[in-house]
């Protein structure tokens, strides 16, 4: 086996492998969603298998290879779509932020990286798991960081032995026919018997015909040489005017008119974009929460019959204007763009996720506003939500604006530089005050 495959595989016998059992034990929708999860690795690992053995093929069969995977990790965030209402709903948004770290198999020239990225991306929930079990349950703690050590191992591995992309062998044969599952044996499977012995060496006669061809070559190459001056008796005499220091205008034309290449001549490596599929708009109510997915351009998007205990939750939604009536208890806003929302009154927070170029406008009491991994929000708030705390991380152009007495706004942008010191004693961060 080669060394490329075994270095993977002890990952998966390593932490993976007990990452499997802790999930196991966990059980409900997290045991149902990590046995797709173990599917994806298993076409992966067939993957690297077939890198070694193979040439780079070309962008069609790389969209046949890496199909099959797409369509797994597409499964497990569905899984995770149809299951919203779980209490595990942390655990399974964990798994699907970050799956798609999977996908470095088709990324170049910095799988690594991208690899740290989906980890980041998942950060979110699996702190969130983390918060929940600490003093409650140790087997989740351990579920968490056996998955994130998992995938940071993945990125170890990627450095070693594939830091530009994944590494095919320019010797190989083609791709063509071999089978994704038949490249590599499942995890926890037993493996299928070794390949029979190589052929036998070719015969004496058959390695000097080989050798024949070469021996003429290097001959007429010797007796070329051997001509001395006679060598250059048939190149052409470089005239002053050819000269670009005697004729500078030479300077300014080209030997060869560069020509375009043709269209098609490119093909990129298909990224884990190409696999984006798009999906159905949803704005319903399920159990005691209000779902609002892949809206796009809907500006009519009113929430009036709320309840204090009801929760809504927005998520993929690009340039859309969403009214929430009433009062409920959070709003979440997850991976929105260019997106509005206007809200009445919060029993506890709204929060904000990987979204960019937000606006929102506070009607009435809130507490809380959470901003994670979000670039570009306009936060307007109004004269009983003057008290709120707004907690940030990993974001930037955040503002703040203020009711005035003559009804217009005040803006303030909420820091993002800090200056960290030693007292002797402790950490002392303050901000660094913008111009």
């Amino acid at each position: 086996m080669h060394p490329v495959v075994v270095a993977y595989k002890e990952i998966l016998n390593g932490p993976f492998a007990h990452f499997l059992q802790l999930s196991q034990q966990i059980g409900s929708e997290v045991g149902t969603q990590i046995e797709l999860v173990k599917d994806a690795f298993n076409m992966q690992i067939a993957i690297v298998s077939l890198a070694p053995q193979c040439k780079a093929p070309e962008q069609t069969e790389l969209v046949e290879l890496f199909k099959p995977l797409a369509d797994k990790v597409q499964e497990i965030q569905n899984f995770r779509e149809k299951n919203r209402p779980s209490k595990f709903i942390n655990h399974l948004s964990t798994i699907s932020e970050s799956i798609p770290a999977l996908f470095w198999v088709s990324v170049s020239p910095t799988p690594g990286p991208y690899v740290k990225e989906m980890i980041d991306a998942g950060q979110f929930y699996s702190n969130r798991v983390l918060m929940e079990y600490k003093d409650k349950d140790k087997t989740h703690v351990d579920w968490v960081k056996t998955w994130i050590q998992t995938l940071t191992e993945v990125q170890q591995y990627i450095k070693q032995h594939h830091t530009t992309g994944l590494s095919w062998n320019p010797r190989g044969g083609s791709i063509s026919g071999a089978s994704v599952l038949k490249a590599s044996p499942s995890v926890g499977k037993v493996p299928p018997p070794p390949p029979g012995p190589p052929p036998p060496p070719p015969s004496m006669a058959e390695l000097n015909t080989l050798a024949q061809p070469a021996s003429n070559t290097h001959a007429a190459l010797f007796q070329q040489i051997n001509q001395g001056e006679e060598v250059t008796k048939g190149l052409r005499k470089v005239t002053s005017d050819m000269m670009t220091h005697k004729n500078p205008s030479l300077r300014f034309q080209s030997a060869t008119p560069y020509k375009s290449p043709a269209p098609g001549a490119f093909r990129p490596v298909p990224g884990p974009e190409s696999f984006k599929t798009v999906k159905p708009p949803k704005f319903e109510l399920q159990g005691k929460k209000w779902i609002i997915e892949h809206q796009n351009g809907n500006q009519n998007l009113i929430i009036n019959d709320t309840q204090m205990n009801q929760a809504v939750y927005v998520f993929s939604c690009t340039d859309c204007l969403i009214q929430v009536k009433g009062k409920v208890n959070s709003i979440t806003i997850d991976n929105c763009k260019k997106t509005s929302v206007t809200f009445e009154n919060l029993v506890s927070s709204v929060e904000f996720i990987n979204c960019q170029r937000i606006k929102a406008q506070a009607l009435g009491k809130i507490p809380t506003i959470s901003i994670d991994k979000t670039d570009g929000i306009e936060i307007y708030l109004g004269k009983d939500s003057l008290d709120v705390e707004v907690v940030t991380s990993k974001s930037s152009e955040m503002n703040i604006l203020v009711p005035k007495a003559d009804g217009d706004f005040a803006e303030f942008p909420v820091p993002e530089q800090f200056k960290t010191t030693w007292n002797g004693k402790g950490l002392v961060t303050t901000v660094i005050e913008q111009a």
